[in-house]
């Protein structure tokens, strides 16, 4: 009797115990430089064929693009939009006939494959540099963004994803967050300015960092930082925040 009560209790355990957790990405790189493309928004050699990943279970796994399309990026981005996913990868994707678009890449069984992404700018050697993956909305669900055309006229977009598409919510001109053939990309970001998410990124002439905040009705300057000469580094970045949270914190509160 005690026997049966224990493999009894044994069983519950089991059926009550959470599943294993999934198997993560934990590392990934570009592999195999192509010349296919040619745009070289980065400078020599960032166009890759490939993009290998490494899982916590120790596993190496792979996406090969096919051969009209390369990734042009320096590195993949490790991130999660939200609690309920594993971790994906954010990589740009550019295509000989409608130029780049954002993906991101999940572990579908033994190999890496595109679980979602955004339309593509729609030309050859159009390029789009990611801003960042933050809760700009505070609803507990990351957005995703991006300057397309950063070189000429650039535009702040703002995605998320529904399903296997990641879709525009909201977009702003004026914006440049890289310089042509420059292998900097980390020019803009997500950063916490008042006790809230915003994005920081250089206007098109790179002369003044915007602080950007999605609100109920768009993206909308919350603020800006001038510079003495145009951005070149993330350092500047770190000197805007710091500013920025300054002036918040010795702003005077309104009374009732």
């Amino acid at each position: 009797m005690v026997i049966r009560y224990a493999l009894s209790l044994c069983a519950l355990i089991v059926l009550m115990a959470p599943s294993a957790r999934a198997e993560q990405i934990i590392a990934a790189s570009y592999a195999e430089p192509v010349d296919r493309y040619g745009h070289y928004a980065l400078g020599r050699p960032h166009e890759y064929a490939r993009l290998v990943a490494t899982t916590d279970a120790g596993r190496e796994v792979v996406l090969g693009l096919p051969i009209d399309e390369v990734f042009e990026d320096l590195a993949p981005r490790l991130v999660q939009v939200t609690g309920q996913v594993p971790t994906e990868l954010l990589v740009i994707v550019s295509s000989l006939d409608s130029g780049s678009r954002l993906a991101l890449v999940g572990l579908g069984g033994n190999r890496l494959e595109i679980v979602a992404q955004s339309a593509p700018i729609g030309m050859p050697n159009r390029w789009l540099n990611p801003v960042g993956v933050a809760d700009l909305s505070g609803n507990g669900e990351a957005e995703i963004a991006a300057v397309t055309t950063p070189h000429i006229g650039g535009v702040l977009r703002v995605y998320r994803r529904r399903g296997e598409r990641l879709v525009e919510i909201a977009s702003l001109g004026g914006f440049s967050n890289h310089v042509y053939g420059s292998p900097e990309m980390d020019l803009s970001r997500p950063s916490l300015i008042g006790g809230r998410m915003q994005l920081l990124v250089p206007d098109g002439r790179r002369a003044n960092v915007r602080a950007i905040m999605l609100s109920d009705e768009g993206l909308v300057e919350t603020d800006r930082c001038g510079l003495s000469e145009p951005i070149t580094g993330p350092e500047v970045l770190d000197d805007c925040e710091q500013r920025l949270n300054q002036a918040v914190s010795i702003a005077p509160q309104s009374t009732m």
